[in-house]
């Protein structure tokens, strides 16, 4: 008698666990055909786009070969006559904003001049012959990486469609629907496995070889989601916002002198400033030959990678900067300030002292950019871009073959929605409210997938 009780009740809990299964795969379903249809494409200009810009850094080196390097004899001079000729070149109206100097032997320092008119992280390079002083090109620079202007265009196609702040908008919009669109994917072809395996012996087909790629690529599709979201201007806030909260945010040098406060150690570096002559009084914060001297302080301080950038203080009872731009592996980002009053290091911010967080969003950018391993990650970075270009391609090219039916047939988003029980729609609900504070353009474009739903929803019943 017990157990003729409770066995309608149990197979009652079995279909309600299986509509709610059926109505939460048909919402994923209905979800991974919009963000196809309607934010693939935009997907597929920040992956054509970025493939072109980690594979052209070797084309730009060759373009530019004439302002980047040279055939120059004999030695060096100073950091203060190279900036000089650079001054001369420009006139006395250019306003300096940072020093490169030669990374070896046959490359040219370039001088970097801040004038109105040049976008964020941009400036004017002089690129200055170190042995012979004559000025080999001037070209706009852009970046912490300092790409020349064939990347820079990439760059600006890759971010913003050269449209400016509101052409940021696609790049964000693409990252933040990427990864969601990937792990939708790889659930729905999860959901569908039993069924792929009883038609394993079939031709590849357009949609066999969709999920297959997918599968493939998965992490890397949600790396670049995660990683090109902290560039994004609103989720972007978002992010920032809560690394402060965790305490993740990279560490930073202070700038600010303080007139009579002591200058940070130099330690054992002490004895090798003085062999240098350091102890003489340095010529006021303006003139060139404080580069120099600074350079040598930061040489003595740890700053001992090939690429680094010098910059002058902006304004009084502030400190020089020197940091290390070099972001290939190992990486070498350090940075200090030094008080060229005092010839002291007065704040430094290394690498390896950086919390783990802060290291792994380093890393990530730069994986990201294709400079973290050199060809290697170029490679590697291209290929999952072909990569997600063919699965796009593939996508659309199985809904061409059905179309209307492959919208029409999908059951609507409200209607999967009802279908569930109520701790899924609560799950769901929540989830997408998160989401959509988090992320702004989701939220903003799902709500326009909600009023398309909506539309071909009530087109279809009448």
């Amino acid at each position: 008698m017990t157990t003729h009780s409770f066995q309608p009740a149990s197979q009652a809990q079995a279909a309600a666990r299986r509509q709610s299964a059926t109505a939460l795969q048909a919402l994923l379903l209905r979800m991974h055909f919009y963000i196809g249809l309607f934010v693939g494409p935009f997907i597929l200009v920040a992956a054509l786009t970025g493939t072109l810009y980690v594979l052209t850094p070797q084309i730009e080196s060759h373009l530019y070969a004439t302002q980047l390097r040279n055939a120059s004899q004999g030695p060096t001079q100073p950091l203060a006559a190279q900036v000089q000729a650079a001054q001369a070149f420009l006139g006395p109206q250019a306003r300096l904003f940072a020093v490169r100097p030669a990374k070896g032997q046959g490359w040219n320092t370039r001088v970097m001049f801040s004038q109105p008119g040049l976008g964020d992280s941009e400036s004017r390079a002089i690129f200055v012959d170190p042995v012979s002083l004559q000025v080999r090109g001037d070209l706009i620079v852009y970046g912490t990486s300092g790409v020349l202007p064939l990347r820079t265009t990439l760059d600006y196609l890759h971010r913003n469609l050269m449209l400016g702040e509101l052409g940021r908008n696609y790049s964000e919009l693409a990252a933040s629907w990427l990864w969601l669109g990937a792990l939708g994917g790889v659930w729905l072809w999860w959901r569908a496995r039993a069924r792929g395996r009883a038609q394993a012996s079939r031709p590849l087909t357009a949609r066999r070889l969709h999920a297959l790629v997918g599968l493939w690529i998965v992490i890397g599709l949600v790396f670049f989601s995660a990683t090109g979201l902290t560039w994004s201007r609103w989720a972007g806030e978002r992010v920032n916002l809560m690394r402060a909260q965790l305490g993740w945010i990279t560490p930073s040098v202070s700038t600010q002198l303080q007139p009579g406060a002591p200058a940070m150690s130099m330690g054992e570096h002490a004895d090798h400033m003085a062999a240098h002559g350091m102890a003489m009084a340095m010529p006021a914060v303006d003139d060139p030959a404080r580069f120099d001297m600074v350079q040598s302080i930061a040489r003595a301080g740890g700053i001992d990678a090939t690429e680094i950038e010098i910059r002058p203080p902006r304004a009084a009872q502030q400190a020089w900067v020197v940091r290390e731009v070099d972001r290939s592996w190992p990486t070498q980002v350090d940075t200090v300030a030094i008080d060229a009053d005092r010839m002291r290091i007065t704040s430094r911010a290394d690498f390896a002292s950086f919390p783990l967080i802060a290291k792994l969003i380093r890393w990530g950018v730069d994986a990201h950019m294709g400079v973290l391993f050199g060809v290697a990650n170029q490679i590697l970075m291209a290929a999952f871009g072909i990569a997600l270009t063919g699965l796009i391609a593939l996508g659309y090219l199985m809904w061409w073959r059905r179309r209307p039916a492959a919208g029409a047939s999908l059951a609507p988003l409200s209607a999967a929605f009802m279908q569930m029980s109520l701790p899924q729609r609560a799950s769901v609900l929540l989830l997408a409210l998160l989401l959509g504070w988090n992320l702004p353009l989701m939220g903003a474009s799902l709500l326009v997938f909600l009023l398309v739903d909506v539309i071909r929803y009530r087109r279809a019943r009448r």
